[in-house]
């Protein structure tokens, strides 16, 4: 029996179940999983306790954290990803149109440095040319970095409900309040399944939510484990994909929108690796850095375990 216990917590993919179920091991170190939900509640938990020895976090969540040097380091396993063109939805009453009309609007997000919220405000500014300055961002929440002070055009609403903000007209647009049954709350960005294959035929970019970190003496403790981490993630997706490629008729909805974004990505949807996914990573750094999320603009290399850097 290894020697070395590692207390995680990470989500239930299927691309982790292997590692969960135990079907597949390390012989040096086994896991102490420790099941949290939401899968959010890890972030905060480990960013404000360190809890874990091993951790999913989101990762602008990890990009702020780094400033106040929390103790823990990444590796380039991203554990989910995706296109956010759905992600944001408006109330019609509001007169929006498309969406430059959001400027001088209110525009809700749970919180400013959550990495969805990121995304879709890097791509209404890249894509759609939305000043993103005269937008005035609504959160329903705080933040999991609590040392984190936000710009002066982000406010905290009394209300922790985007959705029921939207409906009743307090919030014009939000984003993590998808469309609903009611026609009054509308996609902002329509055909998003073919938006987000654009943007990623036009620039390559897989955006990355996830990845996974290690508290930092651990890593110190044990220079090998971040190479057999990734071994060990990268083994449980290849047997999750084959599985799924072999029992298509069996697939889950989780399992079909992966197979899904294959259409669009290639034959890998979840790839793991600093090289793969460096168009991606290079442009969350900088939506971070234009949104204030992060003051100054860091290279990829510099902030995932450096014996991880060319895999």
């Amino acid at each position: 029996m290894p020697e070395l216990t590692l207390q995680t917590a990470f989500g239930n993919y299927g691309h982790t179940n292997a590692l969960k179920d135990g079907s597949l091991s390390s012989k040096y170190f086994e896991f102490d999983h420790v099941e949290v939900n939401p899968v959010t509640a890890i972030f905060r938990r480990m960013v404000r306790g360190l809890e874990f020895d091993v951790s999913e976090m989101a990762f602008s969540t990890y990009l702020c954290s780094r400033v106040y040097r929390q103790a823990f380091t990444a590796i380039p396993i991203f554990l989910t990803r995706g296109f956010h063109q759905d992600a944001i939805s408006y109330n019609t009453n509001s007169g929006i149109q498309s969406p430059t009309d959001l400027e001088g609007r209110r525009v809700g997000v749970r919180g400013y440095t959550v990495t969805t919220g990121v995304w879709v405000r890097g791509i209404l500014n890249s894509v759609y040319g939305v000043d993103l300055d005269q937008v005035t961002w609504v959160l329903s929440g705080d933040e999991h970095v609590a040392e984190y002070v936000a710009p002066s055009n982000v406010e905290t609403a009394d209300s922790g409900d985007l959705r029921a903000m939207l409906a009743s007209g307090e919030i014009d647009a939000a984003i993590g309040a998808p469309a609903s049954d009611s026609p009054d709350i509308q996609p902002l960005i329509p055909d998003a399944r073919a938006a987000g294959a654009e943007y990623f035929g036009n620039t390559g970019i897989y955006p990355i939510n996830h990845s996974i970190v290690v508290r930092n003496d651990v890593l110190e403790a044990n220079p090998w484990l971040a190479k057999e981490l990734f071994t060990m993630f990268t083994a449980a997706k290849r047997t999750y994909l084959e599985s799924v490629r072999s029992n298509r008729d069996d697939m889950n909805s989780a399992d079909k929108a992966l197979m899904d974004v294959t259409e669009i990505v290639g034959d890998d949807p979840l790839p793991y690796g600093l090289v793969s996914s460096m168009p991606a990573l290079e442009a969350f750094i900088q939506f971070c850095v234009d949104q204030q999320v992060i003051p100054e603009k860091v290279e990829p290399e510099q902030v995932f375990a450096p014996s991880t850097l060319t895999l």
